[in-house]
């Protein structure tokens, strides 16, 4: 007799962890049903593999209930608030693993500070370094993101029976991603910029996530359920320099990178990895009781990224749109933070060679 296929079910699963996830697990030999609302494509090879895509509404509590039930894996990479836990917390006894995504940005600096609240450099938290995952996390009533991902998180190792895994990523980054900080780099390079601007000497350091190595978490605690929460960063903590450098060496092009002390002028020098203070998470926890090791890292598993994106907005051009068409979700965000304003790096560059 043949050994049973395993089964997973992945709410917002063609998303950039949706994705990654789905083809690891089909990989793996899983058979995975990725629901969605029809929003995005994801990967179009999951076509060649064991993976059913539905349509399906969040807010339907009994449709996704009756969908979800008896998988050995339920992944929610879109889980944001308490009354989502709520919903999952029907699922206690009916699956053999749970996992839903959160965030690092749950976690509380010194004098209670979090992201949400930012405004600027002089708020920006301090950090435990690094931060584990029994750091003290935000706990208030806004409902903002990173407080109602906190209730959520609560409201799931609450909810009685439930085998819940909680992952905190932090500055995700793979194919099919809407809001790609990686564009950052990318699009300079595609409009022939041959210079960068960083400020703080380029020494910035933002956990960032591969959805390569999430996926591998995923699996991981598909096989060993538990009620947990872990951190889901890339062990390799790089600069926002070295990200830059690995980012221009996998599109094969030579980029100078001008960096200056002190924090952004004017906005020149700032990045989406451009934090006052390091935010760092430990991934102890998931080495010691998963066994976890990092299958790639950030400059591996950009690569595919960049080919994704690049690929993505050539073929958005040829039908007459532009980059906002493939990252609606970094159109607001570029503009206000001025990612792309070149006159005034220009005129900084030619202030430094006089």
């Amino acid at each position: 007799m043949s050994e049973r296929r395993r089964t997973a079910m992945i709410i917002g699963g063609t998303g950039q962890i949706g994705s990654a996830v789905a083809r690891r697990l089909a990989v793996d030999g899983w058979s995975a049903l990725v629901a969605h609302r029809g929003s995005h494509r994801g990967d179009p090879e999951l076509a060649d593999l064991d993976v059913t895509s539905i349509r399906l509404d969040r807010d339907d509590t009994e449709a996704l209930l009756a969908r979800a039930r008896g998988h050995d894996l339920v992944l929610d990479t879109v889980a944001y608030e308490p009354r989502h836990a709520d919903q999952l917390a029907g699922l206690a006894g009916e699956v053999e693993s749970l996992v839903v995504i959160s965030t690092g940005s749950v976690y509380l600096g010194e004098g209670g500070g979090y992201l949400d609240i930012v405004t600027g450099p002089g708020d920006f938290p301090d950090y435990p370094l690094p931060l584990r995952e029994t750091d003290p996390t935000v706990d208030n009533a806004e409902r903002t993101y990173s407080p109602l991902k906190a209730a959520m998180e609560r409201r799931l190792l609450a909810a009685e029976g439930l085998p819940v895994t909680i992952l905190r990523p932090g500055a995700i980054h793979g194919p099919f991603s809407p809001a790609l900080r990686e564009w950052y780099f990318i699009k300079r390079a595609l409009d022939g910029r041959r210079r960068v601007v960083l400020s703080d000497g380029g020494t910035n350091r933002f956990s960032t996530s591969s959805t390569a190595n999430i996926a591998e978490l995923v699996a991981l605690c598909a096989d060993q359920p538990g009620r947990r929460v872990l951190n889901a960063v890339d062990g390799d903590a790089l600069s926002v320099a070295e990200i830059a450098t690995a980012v221009y060496r996998a599109l094969g092009r030579s980029v100078e990178i001008v960096t200056f002390p002190g924090p952004p002028v004017e906005g020149v020098g700032g990045t989406p990895w451009t934090v006052a203070h390091p935010l760092l998470l430990s991934m102890a926890r998931a080495t010691v009781e998963l066994g976890y090791h990092q299958p790639v890292g950030y400059a591996e598993a950009v690569g595919a990224t960049v080919d994704w994106a690049v690929r993505e907005v050539r073929a958005a051009e040829r039908a007459g749109n532009g980059w906002e068409a493939v990252f609606p979700g970094l159109v607001e965000r570029a503009e206000s933070d001025r990612w792309f304003a070149y006159d005034d790096e220009d005129a900084y560059l030619d202030g430094r060679q006089r």
